[in-house]
Formats: C-alpha cells, structure tokens, sequence
C-alpha cells in the first residue's frame, strides 16, 4: 500500500501522521478485523476522515469546516435502529451516546467512515478520534491522543485523510 501525506497510520509506536509519531491508544479489544458492537475493538482497515466536531463552549474553532456540538447531538449505537452509527438529536429512544459529556473526551472529534453511512446492524459504531482519559487507557474501540496533540491534528488534517489499522498490529 502506498501512504500519502495526509495518510495516518496505526503503528506499534503511535500514529504516524505528517512526519511524526503521535502517541495514541486504541480499543481495550485490541484490532480486529471482525469488529462487532460492543466489543471495544478498534476495526482493521482503511478509514476515511469524514467529519470534525468540537464544543464551542469550550474551544474556539478547530479548523473551517469543524461543526460545533450542540446541547441535544448524540450518536446512535443501536444497532436495531434505522439511525445506527449516525448523529440523532435527543430526545432518542434507541441506545446512544451523549457527545456533549460533562468530561472533555469529546470536546473535539474526528468522524470515520467506519460502518457508516450504510450502517450494517451489529458491526460497530463510531471509531472516532479524540482526546484520551489518560495515556495508556483503552478506548471503546477508538483511537485518543493527548488533547494537545489532538489539536494539533485536527489544525492540519483535511476532510478525506485516511486512518489506516493494518492487520496483525498489537500495541
């Protein structure tokens, strides 16, 4: 495969991207090519970059084409649900997750294509990126980064960029 610059890629050591290496972590399950909801596996493959979210009450805006996180925004993980793995408003009846969490997790947020838009039930959801709890914490199946580091990504990286989580990687 060849990688681009926009290219970001999961290594043992971090996520390369621009030139450097990011320290990350990813999904208490490990990578998984078979990813399925709930499994807290961060997904093989080759992910687009397809969305920017921050929380204008907390940050300016990260890059132009960012859209602020309102009161209401959630994101379906139901997979019984004809809005799975897409952003909904409250008030939903189907699982989901809150975006706007009282803690900064999701203050700023890079979209993947990861089962998404044609969801398929049971798949998974929501592999984005965003800002750790701490380093070394596992995620849900995403990958986080240090909050600054994370900014500084999200000031470069361009709508389209890929993350790609080769097979066989173990951090």
């Amino acid at each position: 495969m060849t990688f681009g610059p926009q290219d970001m890629v999961l290594t043992r050591q971090g996520l390369r991207y621009r030139g450097r290496f990011w320290p990350c972590t990813i999904g208490k399950g490990g990578i998984r090519r078979d990813k399925r909801e709930g499994d807290g596996a961060t997904p093989v493959g080759t992910h687009r970059i397809v969305g920017m979210l921050y929380r204008p009450d907390r940050m300016a805006r990260p890059a132009s084409w960012a859209e602020p996180i309102r009161k209401d925004d959630l994101w379906s993980d139901d997979s019984g649900c004809a809005d799975y793995n897409h952003l909904v408003r409250a008030p939903y009846a189907g699982s989901h997750e809150n975006l706007r969490r009282a803690d900064r997790l999701y203050d700023l947020i890079l979209l993947t294509d990861w089962n998404w838009p044609k969801a398929q039930p049971g798949r998974g959801s929501a592999i984005f990126l965003h800002r750790w709890r701490r380093p070394g914490f596992a995620t849900e199946g995403c990958v986080a980064f240090r909050p600054d580091h994370l900014r500084r990504i999200c000031a470069v990286v361009q709508p389209g960029a890929r993350l790609i989580v080769p097979p066989g990687l173990s951090q």
